[in-house]
């Protein structure tokens, strides 16, 4: 696999090392030292939850550009409209959790983050109720609390709020079904020495349109890990974004997505580093199959002047499995102070290994099978961070469907 900058072999930090990005794909990289510093980085507009402040998209703006408006089904513009049975919400909770529907007056939410895009604003200003769930102080679950929600055909507006008290711990499977035009915002608001693993699964039918902000708020030695892993939908636009209430704060950001013939799945990654002495950790990987499979994947980091000991790297990697596909992959850095442990990222784009695939073969392993264990062996660190033998069964289930129709 070429690499425009050397990727680690696991997912782990390592430094960054410079190189040509491969034919056939955009990879960009900048690393900046800024003057002053700027929550959205980049946005054409400060955040807020108005949508009036944000103007009506074109597709030249940055933060769309690689974005297909017209598949967004009004979302981006306000001519899309809420109807009745959009999606259906259904939450299941171990013992003493509290889950809540609650109208949109409720003073917890939008704590965790504000909307930076007019889609957002138009969730957060469009949904009618909300679900909240909270874990209480020093509870340890033993059980996931999951969340399904369920495309029911109509155009949604949603808002969901999973929060911990201090030194609680819970992991949240959010899982996407079904057909629906869905924008959403998702709060998680994790208190002081909190854990906190959400596994988001995007596996929608294939004429879905989901547009997402996730907001992490991350409390003094707080723990937050995210696995966020797309497969279906027409159109897939996240948003998963981090920033920390606290000292010693850790966030860990993995993504896996499998993006196929028409599809446009594209995640944009933010993580301010507003506070000294915080970590995080980004890794994403894409495989791409079929003509006009686009997959975006977006990683900023931006580094304060106030976030002295600062620890951070990211990671995007891609495989072309077919022609026709196509990948842009940006990963950014922005740091005020240079008084860090450690800032870095790395992006890598392109087509099986043929030394991979010789050395499988030679042993006598068929073509296509040997396709298939290079595919399963580059998903697997990912797909082993979940944690739960139920949902990682299912996605390799997944993963091995998607790969029949390509090997």
């Amino acid at each position: 696999m070429a690499e425009a900058q050397n990727a680690p072999k696991d997912l782990r930090r390592a430094p960054v090392q410079g190189g040509p990005a491969p034919a056939g794909s955009t990879t960009t990289g900048a690393i900046a030292v800024a003057a002053e510093s700027t929550v959205a980085t980049r946005m054409s507009a400060p955040p807020s939850f108005d949508v009036a402040d944000f103007p009506v998209p074109h597709g030249r703006e940055e933060e769309w550009r690689f974005t297909p408006l017209d598949r967004l089904r009004g979302l981006h513009d306000g001519t899309a409209v809420a109807t009745g049975g959009g999606v259906k919400v259904a939450v299941e909770a171990p013992e003493g959790v509290t889950v809540e529907t609650v109208g949109r007056d409720d003073a917890r939410l939008g704590r965790a983050g504000v909307p930076v895009d007019r889609v957002a604003a138009q969730a957060y200003s469009s949904f009618e109720q909300a679900s909240v769930v909270t874990v209480p102080e020093e509870a340890v679950l033993t059980e996931p609390i999951r969340i399904a929600v369920h495309g029911e055909g109509g155009v949604a507006f949603g808002h969901q709020v999973v929060e911990l008290g201090a030194f609680a711990e819970a992991v949240v499977v959010i899982d996407h079904t079904g057909d629906a035009v869905l924008a959403a915002n998702v709060d998680y608001v994790l208190g002081d020495g909190a854990k906190l693993t959400v596994v988001s699964v995007q596996d929608w039918d294939e004429t879905a349109v989901h547009a997402g902000q996730h907001n992490a708020l991350v409390g003094r030695d707080a723990s937050f890990k995210s696995i966020v892993v797309t497969f279906g939908g027409d159109l897939v636009r996240l948003h998963p974004r981090v920033s920390y209430a606290g000292t010693g704060g850790e966030a860990e950001l993995f993504g896996l997505y499998f993006t196929d013939e028409g599809q446009h799945q594209e995640h944009r990654l933010l993580v301010d580093h507003n506070t000294p002495h915080c970590k995080s950790n980004a890794a994403y990987k894409g495989a791409l199959q079929g003509d006009d499979a686009h997959a975006v994947w977006i990683g900023d980091v931006l580094i304060r002047a106030a976030a002295e000991g600062t620890d951070t790297y990211e990671m995007n990697r891609n495989l072309v499995l077919t022609d026709g596909a196509r990948v842009d992959s940006v990963p950014n850095l922005e740091i005020e102070t240079g008084e860090i442990v450690g800032a870095g990222h790395a992006s890598a784009t392109g087509r099986f290994d043929d030394e991979q695939l010789f050395y499988l073969m030679a042993r006598g392993i068929p073509a296509d099978e040997a396709r298939r264990l290079v595919v399963r062996g580059f998903f697997a660190e990912l797909v082993q961070q979940i944690g739960l033998p139920d949902v990682e069964a299912r996605l390799i289930d997944r993963i091995e469907t998607e790969l029949k129709a390509s090997v």
